[in-house]
């Protein structure tokens, strides 16, 4: 991402607010004044959190480009039309106009004119888009007069943006490649930054394809074979883990092949066949029966393959492998347990 010749060549602040309350946005009218100390920390702080990045976007609009703002500013910035001051105080009033869920923080947007971003192994130009909105305390200390000053203020994390994207001018089929980071992306306000500002949708790669499927697996693990069949919890893990784990031992997706050897049973496998149809269909998303797996997709869909089972609030226990080495069982009094085989102690 960051070599010795990338350069952020130009960049502007300006801030934006909540519409719905009528924040209102300010336009800078200088840009960043880059001494060569910042223009080196501002390097890390906006590129080096997208090395770890592997799902990318591109533009989309349902209708027409000629319809999507934010393209069509970068289009003219790219092809002399308009200055990149011009550019960056476009884009700060497209965010605002997007800025209407009432639960949108203000804050300050930063837009960045990079040169010779290291992006697939070729030095490309890129946009950088951030925007920060929560600020951390801290303790300002100077010396002064043979005595130590000391003022509480806030700012911002050197470490940390809420919301970011890299706009790289790596152009595909007529568009662009997008890498995307938000914070707050769990939380239903933060979706327009995506959605209404950027107007975006996943690039079908194998990423995105491990992602899906492995999504989509999970949901039906948890959701629907309950629905349909008598299946313990450890029964539910034990798949989760299997599925997990074909797809850490396998470098091609076969899904005929993932059936046989993670849902076993023809019903099970005839259920997720039918589930696996609705769920795309409904969804929107297009997953190829064979594709090269993705591993930091995997590592990724990993964490929230829980292999944990909770028994009321007094034991959690981790279910790895194995599940013929727990046993459940009800005892005459009704009270319910589960008994665990081992080899040996840890």
């Amino acid at each position: 991402m960051i070599s010795s010749n990338t350069k952020l060549a130009e960049a502007y602040i300006h801030y934006v607010g909540n519409k719905s309350i009528e924040q209102g946005f300010v336009i800078s009218k200088q840009n960043i004044d880059l001494t060569l100390e910042l223009h080196d920390k501002l390097n890390k702080f906006f590129l080096e959190k997208f090395e770890q990045v592997f799902e990318f976007y591109q533009f989309y609009h349902q209708s027409s480009m000629s319809f999507h703002q934010l393209y069509n500013y970068i289009e003219t910035f790219y092809n002399g039309s308009i200055s990149f001051k011009e550019l960056t105080q476009k884009i700060a009033a497209l965010l605002y106009e997007c800025s209407t869920h009432p639960k949108i923080k203000p804050g300050e947007l930063y837009i960045c004119n990079f040169k010779n971003v290291v992006f697939h192994d070729k030095e490309v130009e890129a946009i950088g888009i951030y925007k920060t909105e929560d600020k951390k305390g801290y303790l300002d200390i100077n010396y002064q007069q043979e005595s130590y000053k000391l003022r509480f203020k806030e700012g911002v994390d050197i470490n940390k943006f809420d919301k970011g994207c890299l706009i790289f001018k790596d152009i595909e089929n007529g568009n662009y490649t997008i890498a995307i980071i938000d914070n707050q992306n769990r939380s239903e306000e933060a979706q327009y930054w995506k959605e209404l500002f950027l107007g975006v949708e996943p690039i079908n790669n194998d990423y995105h394809q491990t992602n899906q499927f492995l999504k989509l697996t999970k949901n039906y693990v948890t959701k629907q074979l309950t629905e349909e069949f008598e299946v313990s919890k450890t029964d539910q893990i034990d798949i989760l883990n299997r599925s997990v784990e074909y797809f850490k031992s396998h470098e091609k997706f076969d899904k005929e092949e993932f059936e046989t050897e993670v849902l076993y049973h023809p019903n099970i496998i005839e259920s997720f066949q039918k589930y696996n149809t609705d769920y795309r269909e409904t969804h929107e998303v297009t997953i190829d029966d064979i594709f090269d797996i993705s591993n930091p997709a995997v590592k990724k869909q990993a964490k929230v393959f829980k292999s944990v089972l909770k028994l009321d609030k007094n034991f959690h226990i981790y279910i790895h492998g194995n599940k013929d080495m727990i046993e459940k069982g009800v005892e005459d009094n009704g009270r319910k347990y589960y008994k665990i085989y081992y080899n040996e102690e840890a």
